[in-house]
């Protein structure tokens, strides 16, 4: 049996790496083929065009990136997509970082969305599809009006809007191995009036993924030290349908309503198998176990919203009124038979219920008033309420009778509200070459943790300001340089200020500090950029300095157990210089590449670490678009996440390689293939040592997903891409 399996591993590696050659070969031989030659005719200057390089535009506040044209957007998830963009980078559980940071806030259309908080971020960012987006603002010194939250910046994802006249719309489906699916549909409707869509899908995927972790540390009971090894293989089943429904009416001239609802769910079988053993310094067993898991992880959640704008007398003044609800329902169940052969004992059954509910209220009312001369002053109020409950229900269960037993230890009810009122008033000017941006962010924030189940209650209540300034000044037509600064902050997730300890993965243990204080971020960054002739190029350097960041801290219990909680470190600064370029190398082949050299410097001296600990390294991005023919085209994208600190130790690199071709065979009918994860690299190590105890623990994910299908457009063709970007004044304010 393991020498079929293995030879069904290498045929696969083989299709994989004859694919990967055949499409660098060619696109190489494409690019050969043109040679330095400028183009003979409009239509090959027509090809040229739609060889798109990773498509940006600069703004005094952010850089937004078109995604559109890249496949992965066809029949890749959200994480596919964010995996591309510079200064973007995503763990192998989806976990998002910017610069290197992961106190990202990630928005839809410029408001929160329970998707992207809460336990199943990570998971939802994995599963969720990017077939309806069409760009990705990234904000790393966020401007007034938008929320103070996030200390690394802001990724605002926006959706697809269809504005050509008419009704118009899109059919497509996708095989995948492993028995993936995926299926979508989307319609819409534009008159005089009236603007709306509808859109559905449903997604079938497939996880497996492997988690081991060697501790070295002393036996509490004898002193000696113990060799204990863990592991985890994951298997995980995911179907995720989802429907939206979006609206817009002029009332009149001057005034609109708006409103958009959705709904997305995500659950499936998850099962593991978990085995734990530890020898002593003679190499004799001590312990050995096994866990057998089997239970399902439904996640509901609800989003809708609700627009007025009035626009006034002077061009460019508006009022925008809006309300938005999101809500997350998420409920696990877990089935477990426990064996211990060392020492031996009798087969143990139990299960574990988990409950996590989450619910956002926004109100916000947003004013700008254009001035003389290129000026404009915006100003808002924004009122939010976050909503987190957490439940869960541990029983042992008598395998005779059945009969479930509650245990006290894994049973726990925790609650939190947290409100943010803000004000905010922003000014913008140019002046010759120079354009200016500054303004200023006020946020009173009260909270309550409240551990239900001992009744101890935590409340908390600060105000802070939030200052910002973005300055950029046109060096020539062709080059800029720019300088921003921001002051953000950090509120600890709900979830990591619930002193309940977690067993579901025993025996890494997790659990919360009631105790946790926000993080505050000061950040300053200077660019220059130069583009001519289609080539852009550009260098910003970084500084930040964070107070208070969260993070987290493994404590050895012995016996193999270890503890992960959260602290706040004094101190952990942060610099680095950021790189892109993007142009044709022919006019069939462009090329976008980017990078981040980063340093970082941690204080970790109050959790027993001497002194300051720092690390550098280099993150990088890749990406070929290749268009051997008008209608064939092709992408390569290579990122690498370099080596990461940690308060006690660091995090191993990582390193992924994605595949994605069309081919149009006519203007309505398109065949997309893509390749998520070409080599398996979504693998990394954490390595941690203190004087109690070294831990090595690795967790790797079967990232490998290949697609293959249809997109079918019908109705009226979209116009060409007009720089509009509606959601410029939203985002929390």
């Amino acid at each position: 049996m393991q020498s079929i399996h293995d030879l069904r591993s290498g045929v696969r590696r083989l299709i994989h790496s004859t694919a990967y050659l055949a499409l660098v070969t060619t696109c190489t031989a494409a690019a050969a083929a043109d040679g330095p030659q400028p183009p003979a005719s409009n239509t090959l200057a027509t090809v040229v065009v739609n060889a798109n390089k990773l498509n940006v535009e600069t703004r005094i506040d952010r850089k937004i990136y078109t995604v559109t044209d890249d496949a992965q957007s066809t029949f890749g998830t959200v994480s596919d997509i964010l995996s591309v963009i510079p200064s973007v980078d995503i763990d192998p559980d989806g976990v998002v970082s910017l610069r290197g940071d992961s106190n990202v806030l990630i928005l839809i259309d410029g408001k929160p969305s329970t998707l992207f908080q809460g336990s199943a971020a990570g998971d939802n960012l994995q599963s969720i599809s990017a077939k309806d987006i069409e760009r990705i603002e990234v904000l790393t010194t966020p401007p007034a009006q938008f929320k103070a939250e996030g200390a690394a910046g802001v990724i605002n994802i926006i959706t697809r809007k269809h504005r050509s006249r008419g009704t118009s719309g899109t059919l497509q489906g996708s095989l995948g191995d492993g028995g993936r699916s995926a299926v979508a549909a989307n319609s819409s409707y534009s008159g005089a009036r009236f603007t709306g869509s509808l859109s559905a899908g449903y997604r079938e995927d497939y996880r497996q993924r492997l988690a081991e972790s060697e501790v070295i540390g002393p036996d509490p009971a004898t002193g000696a030290v113990l060799d204990s090894h863990d592991e985890i293989g994951e298997r995980i089943r995911r179907n995720t349908p989802s429907t939206g429904l979006t609206g817009e009416y002029q009332l009149n001239d001057r005034q609109s309503v708006g409103a958009s609802a959705s709904w997305y769910a995500r659950g499936g079988l998850r099962t593991y198998v978990q085995t734990d053993d530890s020898i002593d310094p003679t190499s004799v067993a001590t312990s050995s176990t096994r866990r057998l898991s089997s239970g399902h992880d439904p996640e509901n959640n609800y989003d809708t919203s609700l627009r007025f704008t009035q626009k006034f007398a002077r061009t460019g003044e508006t009022l925008d009124l809006s309300v938005h609800r999101a809500t997350s329902h998420q409920h696990e169940h877990y089935d477990y038979v426990n064996d211990s052969f060392i020492p031996p004992a009798p087969t143990a059954y139990s299960n574990l219920d988990f409950h996590e509910e989450h619910a956002i209220t926004e109100a916000d009312a947003d004013y700008v008033l254009p001035l003389a001369e290129g000026r404009t002053l915006k100003a808002g109020y924004a009122f939010e309420q976050d909503d987190y409950g957490f439940a869960n229900v541990g029983e042992t269960v008598d395998p005779e009778s059945g009969v479930a037993t509650v245990d006290p230890l894994q049973t726990n009810e925790f609650s939190f509200r947290q409100r943010i009122e803000a004000l905010y008033l922003s000014y913008q000017a140019t002046v010759g070459a120079w354009t200016w941006l500054g303004g200023l962010r006020g946020e009173v924030t009260t909270t309550d943790a409240l551990q239900i189940t001992n009744g101890v209650s935590t409340p908390g209540r600060y105000a802070e300001l939030y200052p910002s300034l973005h300055v950029d000044r046109s060096l020539s037509d062709q080059s800029t340089v720019s300088f921003g600064a921001s002051r953000r902050v950090t509120r600890p997730d709900p979830s990591n200020l619930n002193p309940y300890i977690d067993y579901e993965y025993t025996p890494n243990l997790r659990t919360g500090n009631p105790n946790l204080r926000p993080q505050y971020t000061q950040s300053f960054e200077a660019g220059y950029e130069y583009e001519r002739r289609g080539a852009s190029y550009g260098l910003t350097g970084y500084y930040r300095r964070n107070t208070d960041s969260v993070t987290d801290f493994i404590e050895y219990l012995g016996n193999g157990v270890s503890l992960d909680t959260k602290t706040n470190l004094p101190r952990n600064d942060s610099a680095g210089l950021e790189f892109t370029a993007s142009a044709h190398l022919a006019p069939s082949l462009a090329y976008s590449v980017s990078g981040n050299a980063f340093y970082s410097q941690i204080d970790a001296t109050q959790l027993g670490v001497p002194g300051l600990e720092s690390t550098t390294g280099v993150n990088a991005k890749v990406k070929l678009d290749c268009r051997p023919t008008a209608a064939d085209s092709a992408q390569i994208t290579f990122t690498r996440t370099d080596k990461r600190l940690t308060p006690q130790g660091s995090i191993s690199a990582i390193n992924i390689v994605n595949l994605g071709y069309k081919h149009a065979w006519n203007r309505d009918l398109s065949l997309v293939a893509t390749v998520s994860d070409l080599f398996n690299g979504q693998r990394y190590q954490r390595f941690a040592a203190t004087p109690a105890f070294t831990q090595v623990y690795e967790r790797s994910v079967e990232g490998r997903v290949v697609y293959v299908g249809l997109v079918y457009s019908f109705g009226a063709q979209k116009k060409a891409k007009e720089s509009e970007f509606e959601y410029e004044n939203t985002g929390g304010g």
